[in-house]
């Protein structure tokens, strides 16, 4: 059974790990929708189906035709994400008046955590930095054509909503859970909307964001998609360097685009006071990877320019 960060705090008692879950949650779109499977070792092997079988209509007395599906084997291996907060003891004894200094120092590690886990959700690539797991971009693999890589031209081009609603139709099997996307995209579609003379949907979250809907799909927003990728021959050859963007939309879960970790999942670890300095150490670490169980469950808009 697959979780959310948040879902699995409310099985914990440990409030510091409570804490550090809803700090880590409640700014990121990401995690927010994001569910986790717990596994039993350092990695999941699946199998990512890519083609069906072929079935026909036949007379009696035909040749019947045998035909079996392709699958291509993946492995996910877990990651270590994570970081030390020390706490000066002579600062938490006299400083604490007003603000918990501990609380304000695990909180900033937590945020630290989350922008780390985001950054490599995007742009984790296992090949050129082993201690990385793959993030969307290479799942998706949008340095290659292909029909869960949609682009605005040879070298990028203006958005437009048709553009959007062809990204949206390539998720096949029931409608995205999030398209994610940066700050300047999701200021085109505002203004493309505008121009049509049409209003964005809002709601707030759970946590009490505005969020914004396009087609009844949650748009997130990512401070860690760049507006600098390059894009030529309808495909991206480098995230610097240019003033493309990349959209993303994705179902989530079992089956779809689904984080991986460890059992007891993100960890507030007690260290205990140090040898060294007068201070505490608290380690929160996260053992994380994530997978992708079907190509057509994620795809991406490359080339967007403003």
């Amino acid at each position: 059974m697959a979780l959310t960060l948040a879902e699995a705090s409310k099985l914990s008692n440990d409030m510091l790990l409570q804490g550090v879950v809803e700090t880590i949650v409640k700014e990121s779109p990401i995690l927010q929708q994001l569910p986790f499977i717990e596994i039993v070792g350092n990695g999941l092997t699946y199998n990512q189906e890519k083609t069906l079988p072929s079935v026909d209509f036949y007379d009696v007395g035909d040749t019947w035709a045998e035909s079996t599906p392709t699958f291509e084997q993946k492995t996910a291996n877990l990651k270590i994400v994570g970081g030390d907060a020390d706490v000066d003891n002579f600062l938490k004894a006299t400083r604490s008046n007003i603000q918990d200094l501990e609380a304000a120092i695990v909180e900033l590690k937590a945020k630290a955590v989350r922008d780390k886990f985001e950054e490599t959700f995007i742009y984790g690539n296992a090949t050129t930095n082993a201690k990385q797991f793959d993030g969307i971009r290479k799942l998706i693999d949008t340095t290659t054509a292909s029909s869960q890589v949609i682009a605005m031209g040879d070298t990028g081009a203006t958005l437009t909503l048709a553009k959007l609603d062809e990204l949206i139709d390539a998720i096949k099997g029931g409608k995205p859970d999030l398209l994610l996307m940066s700050r300047r995209s999701r200021r085109k579609i505002n203004a493309l909307v505008r121009a049509a003379g049409g209003m964005m949907e809002t709601d707030r979250d759970k946590w009490g964001n505005f969020i914004q809907f396009w087609d009844g799909i949650p748009i997130g927003v990512s401070d860690w998609i760049l507006d600098t990728h390059v894009v030529s021959g309808g495909v991206e050859t480098a995230t610097t360097g240019g003033t493309c963007s990349t959209i993303y939309v994705f179902q989530v879960g079992e089956g779809a685009l689904c984080g991986l970790t460890s059992p007891g999942q993100l960890q507030a670890e007690p260290i205990g006071s140090l040898e060294t300095k007068d201070a505490t150490r608290i380690r929160i670490k996260w053992y994380v990877s994530l997978a992708l169980f079907s190509s057509i469950k994620s795809a991406a808009l490359i080339g967007v320019q403003d």
